[in-house]
């Protein structure tokens, strides 16, 4: 207590302890104090003294602050305190303005001291875990020093930190809390940590991404204003970016998630776009780049395609180019815009066709590519913007067939228009202007409408140019190569490298894999000696990439060279190379072009990029034709005579060898199509078996109902004749059945007999020819189709249960018939009082006899049916003739059919004993009732008694 008596009574007597001392000794006091109070002041202490006494704060009151953070956690104006003097010592921000001639060094050690803090600190893993568990306090003066400690600590020691928290349970969770506080320093704060958090981390990009943090951000983004809002929304773009730039993941669940068209509002701008402010220029240069991470060509090819077809469809595309026409917008922006246009149309026939229609807002309309290329070949534009035009005209003409067709029709006789300016006379106009710059662009530009289509390269040979009054036209190609070669003042234009280079790239692109253009360029006499004279020269550092682009011009002429003019076949230019030149010489030559320096500069991305005008030379698309062409030109200029004859023996081989490849594709077609044809047979005929087998299986139903109507009638029947017998006596029975009723009865079961006996017969010759099938599968194979073979047994079976409930009904007819027989052997004369229930019982038969004519209609149905099921045992018959293939599996199946018929065999056992126990039944009930084996005897009798009688005749 005597040290706060000091300092806060006044200065005491003696000497003055050194700030070194003063820091131990309030280290001491948190160390050692009992009281919160004490403690909290010693930390407070601290804190004054940590950003004058940085480096003795850190090195001996670190762990301190530390144990305070983990013990006194109930207090939080303490923790306050320890956190803000943490953040002190570990902080590089200097919050004081320094002077411009401070010591770099100083501020270099000062990073270091920050550096080294920071390591000391993440030492233990568990520290980074309390400050996340710091950050669930609400308190404000606790969660935003917890804030920027972890920024800070971020900042200095990024990788070590951010693996730290990613192993951490619920670590990033705690962090995107932090968006959702209600207090913007925190919210903000929270933002610049997000941004620290995820740099360079997919990992974590991803996390934070799936926590909902587009929704969050987009949200924020509106709230302060979009484009007018402050910096916040800059903090914002910045995160967005960190999340979407390189990770395919999170660009792809952007798309999915429709955050594309919340992206529209963020480009609406009003007709006044006078006096911008400098941060409303900085959040729309970022809102641009967000819109080109998500296609840019880096990314794959189907999630860019995807991407611009939603910009297209929600109208991000038209919004920008509204911006695109607009007057008032900053240079820079306007630059951005054309860039973002220029990726958002790239490879994207839609998005292409969309801005070929697209006018600016002048008097006449013009099209936006035609006042695009008046900025690009204007000299008095900026360099920035003249490049990003030719980026819109080269993502324009990307993979567009049909815009390269437009562009080069403009160039066309009879497509000219002398009122208006057209692309193609823009062109024109740039490639032979006096500005080197507007050479090369247009150069450039013209090459890409060639690109990659051979018709346009026809085309364009047509193209004559007027160069001056009285003489007569010339053609492009050839005004080409003059300004190269002929002429005082045309070659005073063309002694800039920069237009020779754009010259060369556009003939190189133009005739290369087009033979009519290179017979073209070697009709002119002089364009063989002026490349070799260029090449065989030892000219300067500047002048070799000059020779190089000769060099593969040469090449490109011996390679796509079809021999049509004698003078300048393959093997003549060779001899004149090996020659003039020398074969070495001249592979050295061709070699310059991909050992210049801004060869490989400008191979690595399609847009171009350069520091200043001069190092502007060469194009993207030419350096893949140039890799391209390069291996091939030197292996056909060292080729000889004898192997040009048998790499063209070899050529005609493989036409040969693709025309029977061709054969057999149209073979292997025609299969195909039979394959078809009898997958459809089979289609259908699968169909018609299921709607067979539901009709079997209606059927089936039907006879069932039928059966059980007919049981259920039997048993009615039954119960009348038991009451009438009880009541009246047998003799009711024989007065109901008239003399001419029995013999129709008869009758009909003779019939039913005879029926019987013919389904019988043709059931035999269904067993015996389902038996000749048999043996014959045995003897010469199975059939693979294993369906119809199942299908044949079902109709067998069917057939065989039609036959047993035929005699199933004989069997219950010839019982009737038995009871009225046995009921008139026994009857007497009814008295006049039995009338009416005799009447009744006669009107009970009669339905009775309804009732069977109408069981002999349905056995005609099923005649008709039986019929039915023979013709189509009869088209499986001749199937199973036809196919024969799989002897095992029908083997198989046969077996199965046999264990069918048995269990078929079992149905009729327990058929027989319902029968016989039904019969029991009508014995229990006095009906006389005779078995089969009753009646076998008693015939028997009856003939051996005839016999007796015969022989005592």
């Amino acid at each position: 207590m005597n040290f706060f008596r000091g300092v806060i009574g006044g200065q005491a007597a003696g000497p003055q302890p050194s700030g070194s001392e003063t820091i131990q000794k309030l280290c001491d006091r948190v160390a050692s104090s009992t009281l919160l109070e004490d403690r909290r002041d010693a930390v407070r202490a601290l804190k004054s003294l940590s950003k004058k006494y940085r480096m003795e704060v850190g090195t001996q009151a670190m762990d301190h602050l530390i144990n305070i953070l983990q013990t006194d956690r109930s207090d939080s104006e303490i923790l306050g305190y320890a956190l803000d003097t943490l953040y002190n010592i570990i902080c590089n921000d200097e919050e004081e303005e320094q002077d411009e001639s401070e010591d770099e060094n100083a501020q270099k050690q000062a990073d270091d001291l920050g550096a080294q803090f920071t390591d000391t600190f993440i030492q233990d893993p568990e520290h980074i875990t309390l400050l996340l568990t710091l950050l669930e306090e609400f308190d404000f003066h606790v969660r935003w020093p917890a804030v920027k400690l972890l920024t800070a600590l971020l900042k200095n020691q990024g990788v070590q930190v951010q693996g730290i928290i990613l192993v951490s349970p619920m670590g990033v969770s705690r962090l995107m809390d932090l968006l959702a506080d209600s207090r913007e320093v925190i919210r903000n704060d929270g933002l610049l940590l997000l941004q620290q958090l995820t740099k360079g981390n997919a990992a974590i990009q991803k996390i934070v991404a799936f926590e909902n943090a587009f929704e969050r951000l987009l949200d924020i983004i509106t709230e302060e204003g979009s484009s007018d809002g402050g910096i916040v929304v800059e903090d914002c773009l910045l995160l967005l970016l960190n999340l979407l730039k390189n990770n395919s993941s999170n660009q792809n669940f952007f798309k999915e998630g429709s955050y594309i068209q919340r992206m529209k509002p963020w480009f609406e701008v009003g007709d006044d776009n006078s006096g911008w402010s400098a941060q409303k220029v900085t959040n729309l240069h970022l809102m641009l780049q967000l819109v080109r991470v998500m296609v840019s060509p880096v990314n794959s090819p189907g999630a860019t395609s995807s991407c611009q077809k939603s910009m297209y469809q929600c109208g991000l595309l038209q919004q920008l180019c509204t911006i695109l026409m607009a007057t008032g917008v900053p240079a820079d922006i306007l630059t951005e815009t054309i860039n973002t246009v220029s990726e958002v149309i790239r490879g994207s026939q839609v998005n292409q066709d969309y801005f070929a229609s697209v006018n600016a807002p002048s008097n006449p309309p013009r099209p936006a590519i035609v006042v695009l290329l008046m900025s690009m070949v204007n000299e008095r534009q900026p360099f920035v913007l003249r490049c990003a035009v030719l980026y819109c005209f080269q993502c324009f003409l990307y993979k567009n067939q049909k815009g390269q067709g437009e562009i080069v029709a403009t160039l066309l006789p009879s497509t000219i228009d002398a009122n208006s300016i057209s692309a193609g006379q823009l062109l024109c106009g740039g490639l032979f202007s006096a500005d080197s710059l507007s050479n090369w662009c247009a150069a450039v530009a013209l090459a890409h409408a060639l690109q990659d289509n051979l018709t346009q390269k026809e085309q364009l040979l047509r193209v004559q140019l007027a160069t001056s009054l009285g003489k007569p036209p010339v053609s492009l190609l050839q005004q080409c190569t003059n300004i190269l070669s002929q002429g005082d003042k045309i070659v005073r234009r063309g002694s800039k490298v920069q237009t020779r280079v754009g010259l060369l790239m556009l003939l190189c692109t133009w005739i290369s894999s087009c033979p009519i253009a290179v017979t073209h360029f070697l009709h002119n006499q002089e364009n063989v000696p002026f490349l070799t004279a260029q090449i065989s020269e030892n000219l300067g550092e500047d002048e070799r990439l000059v020779q190089g682009l000769c060099a593969l011009l040469l090449g490109i002429c011996i390679y796509y060279n079809d021999n049509s003019l004698e003078n300048y076949t393959k093997e003549k230019l060779k001899q004149l190379i090996e020659k003039r030149i020398g074969k070495e010489n001249f592979v050295e030559k061709l070699g310059f072009i991909t050992k210049h320096e801004l060869y490989s500069r400008a191979a690595q991305k399609p847009q171009p990029v350069f520091p200043s005008p001069e190092q502007m030379l060469f194009d993207h698309e030419f350096t893949k034709l140039v890799k391209e062409l390069e291996g091939v030109i030197t292996k056909a200029v060292h080729k000889s005579s004898e192997e040009d004859k048998k790499e063209e023996e070899v050529k005609k081989t493989l036409e040969q060898h693709d025309n029977i490849v061709t054969q057999y594709k149209e073979l292997i077609r025609e299969q195909d199509a039979q394959i078809q044809e009898l997958k459809e047979q089979v289609s259908s005929m699968t169909s018609q078996h299921e709607q067979m087998q539901t009709t079997i299986t209606q059927q089936l139903s039907q006879i069932q109902q039928h059966k059980d109507q007919y049981n259920i009638l039997k048993l009615k029947l039954g119960k009348d004749n038991q009451s009438q017998s009880n009541s009246q006596g047998d003799g009711s029975q024989v007065n109901g059945l008239q003399t001419e009723e029995l013999s129709q009865l008869r009758e009909e079961v003779e019939e039913l007999r005879k029926q019987h006996t013919l389904l019988q017969t043709q059931l035999s010759d269904k067993d015996t020819l389902i038996n000749t099938l048999k043996s014959a599968e045995s003897q010469t194979g199975g059939s693979d189709n294993t369906e119809l073979l199942q299908e044949l047994e079902a109709l067998r079976g069917q057939v065989q249960a039609q036959a047993a409930e035929i005699s199933q009904l004989k069997t219950e007819r010839q019982d009737l018939l038995r009871r009225a027989e046995a009921g008139s052997s026994d009857s007497a004369p009814s008295n006049s009082s039995d009338a009416t229930q005799l009447a009744e019982l006669e009107s009970r038969l009669a339905a009775q006899s309804s009732e069977t004519e109408r069981l002999k209609e349905e056995e005609k149905k099923l005649s008709q049916s039986r019929a039915e099921l023979e013709q189509q045992l009869a088209s499986a018959t001749s199937t199973v003739a036809i196919l024969q293939a799989e002897k095992t599996k029908l083997q198989t199946e046969v077996q199965e059919s046999k264990k069918e018929q048995d269990d078929l065999l079992m149905l009729l056992a327990d058929q027989d004993q319902k029968i016989h126990s039904l019969k029991q039944k009508l014995k229990d009930l006095g009906e006389t009732v005779e078995d089969e084996d009753d009646l076998d005897a008693r015939d028997q009798t009856d003939e051996d008694d005839e016999d007796e009688d015969e022989d005592e005749d």
